[in-house]
């Protein structure tokens, strides 16, 4: 199969048939050998009936309904792994990033043949000037404590070879963050500038988004718990000299011990600060402990795909 396009759906009813139309119509000028494929993570709406209603119709369409809500990211990796294209069309398919893009990535792939991936870059982040803040605030953040260089600008939808995928699904981490896990795979990257239309109000609210900078931090750095260590041996030496000045203090000149109100407040802050390192140590360690579970990423309910027999040579 040449090309394959993968979506998932949550809260996407009013959004799969619009999408379905112009991303059959884009992948159509492209090639004849191509399947699209819908992933269901537990969507409350008409999403699934939708879908199917679309695989009744076109044997080229595939729906993935999983048996709950797993989570975006595992959706979008169950979802590449039932993918069989040489190419692999990576999108949302709420219409933010317009589905037309697929020939435009794909033409980029066309022209740089060493290339395994082509993605967007948008010319502004999406949403109102708060959401724009916070998401350059998370890159900055996520950037500095970690490893990674992602751009914050980049954008979700992207075109994909058939073995930089087979490298991504490789990663078997139960907590997923993909932008990272997209960095790490490696390969021949291409930036595909294109613009995207907000549709509302986000579902990524500022809790989840706080949740998702945390997941990826120490997902892919260490340096939080180098910081906490840091941070410790400069409060032991501050202590130790303000500790040997009271005893010199007291000794040499006679000066009395004074300063309840700054004992209380030391005694506050150093306590609080010990519960925010055994936090993040925490955090660290429910990692561990999710991760020995080997928990699936995903449990697939069912499976509607059309099996089209090849000739016998």
């Amino acid at each position: 199969m040449k090309l394959s396009i993968v979506t998932t759906m949550y809260h996407s009813a009013s959004y799969v048939e619009e999408f379905y139309s112009r991303v059959k119509s884009a992948a159509g000028r492209i090639t004849d050998d191509y399947e699209i494929i819908f992933v269901n993570d537990g969507s409350p709406d008409d999403s699934l009936d939708i879908a199917v209603s679309l695989y009744e119709k076109d044997p080229k369409v595939k729906v993935i309904d999983l048996s709950r809500n797993f989570g975006h990211h595992r959706a979008i990796m169950t979802g590449l792994m039932h993918a069989e294209g040489e190419k692999i069309f990576l999108i949302n398919c709420d219409l933010e990033e317009a589905p037309e893009n697929l020939e435009l990535f794909h033409g980029k792939l066309a022209e740089n043949p060493d290339s395994d991936v082509a993605y967007g870059m948008l010319k502004a982040r999406k949403g109102g000037g708060l959401n724009r803040v916070f998401g350059q605030l998370f890159y900055m953040t996520l950037n500095f404590i970690s490893d990674l260089d992602l751009d914050a600008k980049m954008a979700f939808s992207r075109v994909m070879t058939r073995r930089y995928v087979k490298s991504l699904l490789k990663y078997r981490e139960k907590e997923l963050f993909l932008p990272g896990l997209w960095h790490l795979t490696g390969y021949k990257q291409l930036p595909v500038d294109i613009s995207s239309r907000h549709k509302g109000k986000t579902t990524y609210t500022v809790r989840r988004k706080l949740a998702l900078l945390i997941n990826a931090v120490t997902s892919f750095s260490e340096k939080p718990l180098i910081y906490i260590f840091y941070a410790g041996l400069a409060l032991s030496f501050v202590s130790g000299v303000f500790s040997l000045f009271i005893i010199i203090n007291k000794i040499f000149f006679n000066a009395p011990i004074l300063g309840w109100a700054s004992l209380i407040v030391s005694m506050w802050f150093i306590g609080g600060i010990l519960i925010l390192f055994m936090g993040i140590i925490g955090i660290y360690l429910s990692k561990v402990f999710v991760e020995t579970k080997r928990r699936p990423y995903s449990i697939v309910r069912k499976v509607y795909a059309t099996r089209i027999k090849k000739d016998e040579p």
